[in-house]
């Protein structure tokens, strides 16, 4: 069950990502970025992929993205489907 949740913040190099539960059984992205035109579709391809990896769906995500690098928008996607789901991280520190 994933229910509203959201993550990140508005400052510059950050992105804002809020998940919302829908009723079909797909991913529907909103993305709001100031560097949408120039990596508008690698970022959408990076967070479809995340979400394929971590067997997500049934989902809006919106995206308010402020030229954050590609490893802090897959962290910050992570951490808001880890709190939609009400669940822990599973890795193990090393």
């Amino acid at each position: 069950m994933i229910n509203s949740a959201h993550a990140g913040t508005l400052e510059s190099s950050d992105v804002y990502i809020q998940l919302n539960p829908i009723d079909e059984d797909e991913v529907q992205i909103e993305l709001h970025s100031s560097v949408a035109e120039l990596y508008g579709d690698m970022i959408e391809e990076l967070i479809l992929d995340t979400l394929k990896e971590m067997n997500v769906s049934g989902i809006n995500v919106h995206v308010q993205d402020k030229g954050a690098l590609d490893f802090v928008i897959k962290a910050r996607l992570q951490a808001v489907v880890f709190r939609a789901c009400s669940s822990e991280p599973t890795w193990k520190e090393q």
